[in-house]
């Protein structure tokens, strides 16, 4: 089925309609079965800079330069304002494109240098799952094992929206729990055994520090049992790193069938170990990366017309030459603030470059505008001149 610009009106108007009518109805009673676009909203790593992706002279980034952007609409001028206190970094970027405002978020705590931050307005998941009738594992993210403080941005403590509209969660920390948790049932571990098993799982629960990650689900526990089948408990045969949300993200297309689903890239903050290959590296293994990810859409029947890619970093990055550790993105630079963006797929004009200034946050009011419901809460606007 494909969508064009009234299409994806109508179900605007219709997702409206239902929330009036059913405002005092049960989420299950209230909420419209969903017809929509299918959306991948892919974090284009942990912060790059354009030069070295869409700058078509010095791209690590060859297919998604030069043949997807064909496909749909390139942003190169996007940009993360400069207001007082707008941070660069990944889970603040994060959040700006999940709830399409700058600081839209408190800080609730800190584990180690990391701040715990909880949004302040819906994300993308709470809207769509409060307008739409679709289980929390059809509303997906996919993130990395180095940042598991990120899984907890997918939703606030709005009075509204909240946790019963979270998304799922797939990575290798929600995988670990799902391992331990399978030990101790097993009832095949020694004393020893089980107290140093029981351990890890109470020092791993010690990370979930919104208290959502180890919430029951027979969907979630089949699709880890599945993957521990594959590659086991030893942690030596799965892939690593954003080859792993790569692996998990196409599992998830075939396995879970999700409607919205955003893949956290992270690699290319490796370069803290201050190799500059560490960086240019990153941004070549995302690209093998979205080649898998379009070429599993484009050869699934149901997804294949009906989805759409988003493709946008959360943020940029320095290129100091005077540091010792090359392509930061910590000292709120002019580079650090330039980003950019791709959108292609069901409902959007085909090979045009968007060549004028587009805030981060107008990705999510048009996200919103394509699957059918309204980011109230949203700064940016929609982007209407892409939509077909």
């Amino acid at each position: 089925m494909r969508f064009d610009r009234r299409q994806i009106g109508k179900l605007a108007v219709g997702a409206t309609t239902t929330l009036a009518s059913g405002a005092l109805l049960s989420h299950s009673a209230a909420a419209a079965r969903y017809r929509g676009l299918i959306v991948i909203l892919v974090r284009f790593g942990g912060g790059v800079r354009r030069r070295e992706t869409v700058d078509q002279a010095h791209t690590y980034a060859p297919y998604f330069r030069n043949v997807l952007s064909k496909r749909g609409v390139l942003i190169p001028n996007v940009t993360i304002d400069e207001l007082k206190d707008v941070d660069t970094s990944h889970a603040e970027g994060t959040l700006n494109l999940l709830t399409g405002r700058y600081q839209a978020y408190s800080k609730v705590g800190s584990r180690g240098l990391a701040p715990l931050l909880e949004p302040s307005e819906p994300s993308l998941f709470e809207y769509l799952r409060k307008t739409f009738d679709i289980p929390a594992h059809q509303a997906l993210l996919v993130n990395g094992e180095d940042r598991p403080q990120e899984e907890y941005l997918t939703y606030g403590g709005h009075k509204h929206y909240g946790v019963a509209y979270r998304s799922e969660v797939i990575g290798l920390f929600r995988y670990k729990l799902h391992k331990f948790k399978r030990m101790l049932e097993s009832g095949a571990l020694d004393e020893k055994q089980r107290q140093k098993i029981t351990t890890d799982f109470e020092k791993l629960k010690s990370f979930d520090y919104r208290g959502s990650a180890s919430r029951p689900s027979r969907v979630m526990d089949r699709f880890w049992d599945d993957w521990r089948r594959q590659y086991g408990d030893s942690g030596l045969k799965n892939p690593r790193g954003d080859r792993l949300l790569t692996e998990l993200a196409v599992r998830a297309i075939r396995q879970l069938r999700p409607r919205l689903m955003m893949i956290n890239y992270q690699d290319p903050d490796y370069v803290h170990w201050g190799n500059a290959s560490h960086y240019t590296r990153a941004i070549a293994i995302i690209d093998q990366g979205l080649q898998r990810l379009v070429e599993t859409v484009d050869s699934d029947p149901e997804y294949r017309n009906d989805t759409v890619f988003v493709i946008v970093p959360a943020c940029g990055r320095d290129a100091n030459p005077f540091m010792s550790v090359p392509y930061q993105r910590h000292f709120n630079s002019r580079s650090a603030h330039e980003i950019f963006a791709h959108v292609f797929g069901a409902g959007v004009v085909r090979n045009r470059i968007l060549d004028k200034p587009v805030e981060q946050t107008s990705l999510a009011s048009t996200i919103g505008a394509l699957m059918g419901f309204r980011m109230k809460a949203a700064e940016g606007r929609v982007l209407s001149e892409i939509i077909t």
